[in-house]
């Protein structure tokens, strides 16, 4: 549980980012206003909508998006909008090496640059780390683009790992949800950056999220 609001952009300090053994009983908290209305954290998954995260990466491979119905601002993600979506990406370890001491630069399969996720939210899955959060890097095999700040991300983070990001969309007139930040053509997107298996729950979710060739 927070034991002190965060200021805009700055991860909250937790119970288990004190006592990181914690971790073993207890999932790290998520900010409810970020994630899918009615999303929960398990000490190794985070469920969306009823949808495992494991689950969908076991289906789809990473990267992987998922669409959920967004929380409603405001209400920590207790109530669930009717007509908007939240999307959360999850991407894999590629490479993970030590840097100035105990900072981490990790290399991941997706660039996320275009989905703009709520960076502080990043978390691993699949796993439960008992080890410190240290300042990591986290960068994109593929084009090299970083997040625009080191994350609190677990020391140990090694290579196969998963992390889970959300991410803001916008629901066009089609019923389309997109990446609030902008998405380039699916024919685009193909040529240009790396492309996203989507495990959306609708047709609109699908729409917006090219297949992997």
């Amino acid at each position: 549980m927070p034991i002190r609001l965060p200021h805009d952009g700055e991860q909250a300090m937790t119970l288990t980012r004190i006592l990181p053994t914690l971790r073993r009983s207890i999932p790290d908290p998520i900010a409810g206003d970020h994630w899918p209305a009615a999303t929960v954290a398990t000490i190794t998954d985070v469920v969306v909508d009823g949808v495992s995260l494991l689950r969908v990466v076991d289906l789809c491979g990473t990267p992987a998006v998922h669409l959920g119905p967004a929380a409603v601002p405001g209400t920590g993600g207790r109530l669930t909008s009717t007509t908007l979506h939240t999307g959360v990406v999850v991407v894999r370890v590629l490479e993970a090496s030590a840097r100035r001491g105990l900072d981490r630069e990790i290399v991941i399969d997706g660039d996320l640059s275009e989905l703009d996720p709520a960076w502080p939210e990043a978390r691993l899955i699949g796993r439960a780390s008992v080890a410190r959060a240290v300042p990591t890097t986290l960068t994109a095999v593929s084009t090299g683009c970083s997040a625009p700040a080191p994350l609190a991300l677990p020391g140990d983070l090694h290579v196969g790992d998963l992390l889970a990001l959300p991410y803001a969309t916008v629901t066009d007139d089609a019923g389309v949800a997109r990446p609030a930040s902008g998405w380039r053509s699916v024919e685009q997107a193909r040529e240009q950056s790396p492309a996203y298996r989507s495990a959306g729950t609708t047709s609109a979710a699908k729409s917006s999220s090219p297949e992997r060739s």
